[in-house]
């Protein structure tokens, strides 16, 4: 069978990478160095035409397979890493290839715990984690294999985001049953743990973090999540603000609420109310919606505090919102990320260098007693930060010490 290359193939020269070889001899020309986390599949990066593509060997029927469920997740908006093409028709004894698009700004659970990894550190990873399975389980997707090894996260403001990127296990269903949610549960469970005694063997873990404690409050956390995002709440008929409450703390979660379903409890003057909660993102389609800027959730929520605050400080309050958004956009944000030099903007993403501004010029405030104002912080932290942290856009870590690790897509 000749070389095929099936998919939604946007760069040709995809087909002139050297398929006949195995992928763990590819010459070092075709490839980029990346932050990579532990897979038991060979998987490179590849870059072609200003993209980095990661391309990892799989057996055919599994490619196929993958492929497809990614374009499911795709179709869905969940957080997946996004497939472009599968490979076949190799030469005799090789495996396909499946090729997903890298993930820019993103990194492996080990890339992150390079150091040792404080427990509010380890805190946000696991609330990452945990609001990718429930969005996973909401859309009908059933992972088979949860882990931080099959994760990566992306920064986002003072937490981080979490991305599947690898469905090779997983199932698309209508709706997911009780089950089958324990049963991916029960399965990251027993993955979080094996990596969390593997970090602590390894050292990376703050001594006051016990690996089965974390393992065991992965499963409590997604428990509260699932029951606030989807249990039926009763209120007393003339009792709304109860109502209200709960889609603010859902959006506080970055969910949003579709509608309401209302149903009269028989016998009382009671109604049983649940929300119909479509997906999370609710500040970062307000933001997409008013500016063109596309951010993580929670830097997204942080842009538009600035963004309101702009709006009192200028005295529009009563001004369109989508007006002040533009001046906002051409007179604060812009400005900022102009500011900094372009050598440096690609160590992190735009919405990302400017909470870390914000953030500076909050903590050198303080420290002067005043507010240093915007220009000054966009200084200081180019000075005294910026040079210092790793680019995150391509992150080199140490080989040495990881020789099998393979980023997965």
């Amino acid at each position: 069978m000749p070389l095929q290359i099936t998919g939604a193939l946007g760069d040709p020269d995809l087909i002139r990478l050297p398929w006949e070889l195995p992928l763990a001899e590819w010459p070092q020309h075709h490839l980029v160095d990346l932050p990579r986390g532990i897979s038991r599949h060979v998987v490179r990066f590849a870059r072609l035409g200003g993209k980095v593509y990661a391309i990892k060997e799989i057996s055919e029927r599994y490619a196929r397979r993958e492929y497809q469920l990614l374009w499911d997740l795709a179709r869905l908006d969940a957080p997946a890493v996004e497939p472009v093409a599968y490979v076949t028709g190799r030469e005799e004894g090789l495996d396909a290839a499946l090729i997903t698009r890298h993930l820019q700004f993103s990194l492996p659970y080990r890339a992150v715990m390079s150091g040792t990894l404080r427990p509010d550190t380890l805190t946000r990873l696991m609330d990452a984690l945990v609001v990718l399975l429930v969005r996973l389980h909401l859309t009908g997707f059933y992972w088979g294999d949860c882990s931080l090894s099959n994760t990566l996260f992306r920064r986002d403001a003072g937490a981080f985001a979490a991305y599947l990127v690898d469905a090779e296990t997983g199932e698309m269903h209508p709706m997911l049953s009780d089950g089958q949610r324990l049963g991916d549960i029960d399965a990251a469970h027993l993955n979080i743990f094996g990596e969390m005694l593997d970090l602590e063997a390894g050292g990376l873990l703050h001594p006051s973090i016990d690996p089965m404690d974390t393992a065991e409050d992965i499963v409590s956390r997604y428990h509260r999540l699932w029951a606030e995002l989807t249990q039926d709440e009763i209120i007393e008929e003339v009792d709304w603000h109860r109502v209200e409450q709960r889609i603010r703390r859902l959006n506080l979660l970055g969910f949003d609420v579709a509608e309401m379903m209302v149903r009269r409890k028989v016998g009382t003057g009671r109604l049983i109310v649940r929300p119909k909660v479509v997906d999370s993102g609710h500040h970062q389609r307000r933001l997409l919606r008013l500016t063109g800027l596309d951010a993580e959730e929670n830097q997204a929520r942080r842009l538009l505090n600035d963004l309101d605050g702009f709006r009192v400080a200028v005295g529009l309050r009563h001004e369109d919102e989508a007006i002040v958004a533009h001046r906002w956009l051409a007179e604060v944000f812009q400005p900022t990320i102009a500011a900094i030099p372009a050598g440096l903007r690609g160590k992190l993403e735009a919405p990302q260098l400017f909470h870390e501004i914000l953030d500076h010029r909050w903590y050198l405030s303080e420290a002067a007693g005043s507010d240093v104002g915007l220009a000054a912080a966009v200084r200081s932290y180019v000075a005294n930060v910026l040079v210092f942290k790793p680019d995150e856009k391509a992150l080199l870590p140490d080989e040495a010490t990881e020789p099998n690790a393979n980023n997965l897509p």
